[in-house]
Formats: C-alpha cells, sequence, structure tokens
C-alpha cells in the first residue's frame, strides 16, 4: 500500500514524506469516510510524533491535490473519502455512515442535464449526490 501511495504522490508532483504517508494510509485504512478527528486518534496510536497541525496540513494539502475529497454530512461535519473517481453517497441519519454509491446512470443523467441547462455566471467542477435517509436493517 505505502509503494502505491508513493505513486500517487509523486503522480502529483508531491514530496514523499512519512507523515503524509501515515495520513493518506490512515484514511485508506479507516474506510468509511473517517473525520479528521478520527485519523488523529489513529494517527496518534501508530504515529505518536505527527503533531495534530501536521495531520490537518497533509488533509488540507491532499485534497487541494486530489487525492482525496471532502464529504460532508447532514451534522456539518467534514469527513475524508479516499476513492476521487465519481460517485455518490448514501448517507444514514440514524447512524451518521456514509456509504460510496455508483450508478453510472445518474452520473450521466445528471451531466447530461447541466449540460443542456448551464447555470448562468457558475462553472460546474463536480456533481455528487447525496443520498440521505436510513438503512434497512
Amino acid at each position: 500500500m505505502r509503494q502505491l501511495i508513493s505513486e500517487k504522490l509523486k503522480e502529483k508532483g508531491l514530496k514523499i514524506t512519512p507523515q503524509r504517508i501515515a495520513i493518506f494510509e490512515a484514511v485508506l485504512q479507516l474506510k468509511n469516510h473517517p473525520t479528521a478527528e478520527y485519523i488523529i486518534t489513529y494517527i496518534k496510536e501508530n504515529y505518536p510524533n505527527i503533531s495534530v497541525a501536521t495531520v490537518y496540513k497533509v488533509l488540507d494539502t491532499l485534497t487541494e491535490h486530489q487525492l482525496l475529497k471532502k464529504v460532508k454530512t447532514e451534522k456539518d461535519i467534514m469527513r475524508y473519502d479516499a476513492i476521487v473517481d465519481n460517485h455518490h453517497h448514501l448517507y444514514c441519519t440514524d447512524t451518521d455512515k456514509i456509504e460510496d454509491y455508483h450508478d453510472e446512470a445518474i452520473t450521466r443523467l445528471l451531466e447530461d442535464y447541466f449540460k443542456n441547462h448551464p447555470i448562468k455566471r457558475f462553472a460546474i467542477q463536480d456533481i455528487k449526490l447525496q443520498i440521505t435517509g436510513q438503512f434497512k436493517k
């Protein structure tokens, strides 16, 4: 996994540092769109010398270089997503869980709609659908 992370950092022209590798690896291992606080807790257990400020700085850098995406929940909690390809999310209001949702038909429908109905004075960079509800038991 570390080799893959190093390659991704290199592709984006970023310096490969142990902190960037550890934090990116944490997001990948924690899955389910972890919060910065959850990432910090994980990092502190495994890499106690990495500061909280470094974690935030690295998360911002990885987001700026499109290696991570930010996902906001209905409770305004910022989470991080290591899957940067075009996909959508299912958000459970009961558990605060976020699940990835891939549906090419919906993606094409949204892209086609906005291609044919552009928003004046607004350049769309990305379209993400977040479907809110509860997972059935």
